[in-house]
């Protein structure tokens, strides 16, 4: 909590009561299901793009994506939209064509509520005002298209996830009964035969039975590490990571293997595990990742769920409820002016100070091309221009008497009582300290920087023909051992040179996403350092590797190959949030703390959301989901207190028991 008064003051109080309330809330729904087991976190991570259309079909070698998702030219055209989407929203999107217009309605500046971003935690909290008659919201989003990291695209006859893969777990997930709701999910479930091979770099498959004895004792390693969080007790001394101790486990199984070419093969395996690790967490190196807080993740049951139409699809059901000339896409967000009662009580003009920033933020956001309707055909009137718009800006906002004012890219100014922010933990780990005036707290910053935005990327494969075994639905890589790298010393950061002899390494396997399309995941560095390459030379160095561990020259190459670049992306720059070692909950809390502009006020000016503000579903589209909705209701919450009726039955006491354990 931010305002005028002390840390320890009533608001600060106040948020801390809203957050056992909210804590003791979820309790009840959710604890039952902590560290039974573990799944690849949703959230993940893939942006389409750049802008979708741009980059993506520099990179893929892709002719013709426009039918999948909006792309800049025909952005305003019905047909660039998702079929997914349904006419009504096609209709919208027209509306709010990229750069057509830069205010809604007829010329409206001043809204109750703010949303900056349309992913899934921005359209949520939209959706949930919306349902309660709230419709005095505006939502601002930087792409040309709402969704943020859930990203469906056609990849011949297949429905691909370049964003967001599954819905993880049943029991008490949102996004499951949602999907259920609007008939998005097929309840026929036709097992797929799932035979895993593992192969070494001479292309020797390593008998299942070994591979099954090994993941089985990985599995129970990564049980151990959770159980430090759940059962609060310490660790061996000098281990603090995740890694550090697997390693350690991993150390001592092996000590128990007598042949040295046994020893070397389950080494191999281990590794492999743990790379696959590291695109499950979000991170470069299991390393990063703080033990006592492995356990913090909460997960919800029932499995991995696959949306036949593509995750996409589940945008239209909360699209559906919004007003179309409530979304503005291609306005990325430059300044959020949060403290404008306390400015005007003070006297000052916050408009001063902003205006000499602006002049010295001569950066244009790089999808600036798709915002802006008319480009000055000169560096003079480009500047003038730019000026205008600049004193137009700070005109408006010297002048507002509003609680927020919040200034995009293309120089409108728009005013609001709140702002909900959704923007990922990556854009505010680049932008975060100028992105708001005055700057945020202290204590967000270092928890922003505390926590880990790590790059998970996909590289899926596209053949004319099948070649794998028809049995085959994955190829695990059991690459040898490196002087540096993810086997090597992880303190020390892998250097051009390295990456670029090795960055294919970090691949842990190839799977089948059908007979004709692999799909491949990389992270950390080497997932960065691909991002470089054309796709050309990812392609070849796939094919070159399938070769080599299935023993067979004639693999043929891809027709076809697309790569996902998250960290590139100006609205994403990275996958999803992992807990680096000495961060903790307490740091997803505190940047979920809303901000207050004075002592007095009822409601925070500013709130949070995103996946990284849930404490429990961090890395997870519901995480998101249920991020914005909570910061939607803290504004439809009625000034007035309201009387708490605490029942005495079993169930609420043991979520007031746990909910006073959690704080």
């Amino acid at each position: 909590l931010v305002c005028c008064c002390s840390p320890d003051s009533c608001c600060q109080n106040r948020w801390k009561w809203k957050r056992w309330l909210q804590k003791s809330q979820k309790t009840r729904k959710y604890t039952e299901n902590r560290g039974n087991g573990r799944v690849i976190p949703l959230v993940s991570s893939y942006d389409s793009v750049q802008s979708v259309e741009g980059y993506y079909l520099s990179r893929s070698g892709v002719e013709n994506c426009s039918a999948g998702f909006p792309t800049g030219e025909n952005f305003s055209h019905p047909a660039a939209f998702p079929r997914s989407l349904g006419a009504e929203w096609k209709m919208s999107a027209t509306t709010i064509a990229a750069g057509e217009t830069t205010t809604t309605g007829m010329g409206k500046r001043r809204y109750q509520v703010i949303i900056v971003g349309a992913g899934m935690a921005g359209l949520s909290s939209a959706n949930h005002l919306a349902k309660n008659g709230c419709t005095d919201f505006l939502i601002l989003e930087g792409r040309n298209r709402v969704g943020g990291r859930i990203v469906s695209i056609d990849m011949g006859s297949q429905k691909i996830e370049l964003g967001a893969n599954w819905i993880h777990g049943v029991l008490g997930n949102p996004m499951f009964e949602l999907a259920m709701q609007h008939g998005l999910i097929s309840i026929i479930n036709i097992p797929k035969p799932h035979k895993v091979v593992a192969a070494t770099e001479d292309g020797k498959q390593v008998p299942f039975q070994v591979l099954q004895e090994i993941y089985e004792a990985y599995v129970c390693f990564l049980r151990r590490c959770e159980e430090y969080f759940l059962c609060q007790y310490l660790p061996p001394p000098d281990i603090h990571s995740v890694g550090e101790h697997i390693n350690l486990e991993v150390e001592l199984y092996l000590n128990g293997v007598e042949c040295e070419k046994e020893k070397h093969l389950r080494k191999l395996i281990f590794d492999c595990l743990l790379k696959r690790e590291t695109c499950i967490t979000g991170c470069h190196s299991m390393d990063e990742i703080d033990l006592l807080e492995l356990g913090s993740y909460t997960e919800l049951q029932g499995g991995n769920i696959v949306l036949p139409s593509g995750y996409s699809s589940i945008l239209k059901p909360l699209c559906d409820n919004l007003p179309k000339e409530n979304i503005l896409v291609s306005c990325p967000v430059r300044r959020i002016h949060w403290k404008r009662k306390a400015a005007l009580r003070a006297g000052a003009s916050a408009s001063d100070t902003i205006l000499e920033e602006d002049e010295d933020d001569g950066n244009a956001s790089d999808d600036s091309d798709r915002t802006v309707t008319e480009v000055p055909t000169s560096g003079d009137n480009a500047a003038q221009a730019e000026q205008k718009q600049t004193e137009e800006a700070a005109r408006v906002i010297k002048n507002s008497t509003a609680n927020v004012v919040v200034e995009c890219d293309n120089g409108a100014v728009y005013e609001a009582d709140h702002v909900i922010c959704t923007l990922p933990l990556g854009v505010l780990k680049e932008h975060g300290e100028t992105l708001f005036v005055p700057a945020l707290p202290q204590y967000k910053i270092e928890s922003i920087d505390s926590l880990l935005f790590g790059t998970v990327d996909k590289i899926f494969l596209e053949y004319d023909r099948p070649f794998l075994n028809a049995t085959i639905s994955e190829i695990m890589l059991l690459w040898e051992h490196e002087d540096k790298g993810e086997e090597g010393d992880e303190q020390v950061e892998p250097d051009e040179q390295w990456l670029k002899e090795n960055w294919y390494k970090k691949i842990y396997s190839f799977s089948k996403v059908s007979d004709t399309l692999l799909l491949g995941w990389i992270s950390g560095r080497e997932a960065e350092y691909m991002e470089t390459l054309p796709y050309e030379l990812v392609a070849e160095r796939c094919t070159d590797i399938l070769r080599q561990f299935l023993k067979d020259p004639f693999v043929p190459k891809p027709k076809r190959c697309v790569c996902t670049s998250w960290r590139k992306q100006p609205f994403s720059r990275g996958s999803y949030t992992a807990i680096a070692v000495g961060a903790s909950q307490d740091d997803i809390d505190n940047i979920a703390q809303p901000l207050y502009s004075s002592p007095h006020q009822s409601k925070p000016s500013v709130m949070f959301a995103g996946e990284h503000t849930h404490a429990n579903f961090y890395s997870t589209v519901h995480g998101a989901y249920l991020s914005g909705r909570t910061a939607a209701q803290i504004i439809l919450t009625p000034d007035s207190p309201q009387e708490i009726v605490m029942e005495s039955d079993s169930s609420d006491l043991s979520s007031w028991i746990q909910g006073i354990a959690l704080d």
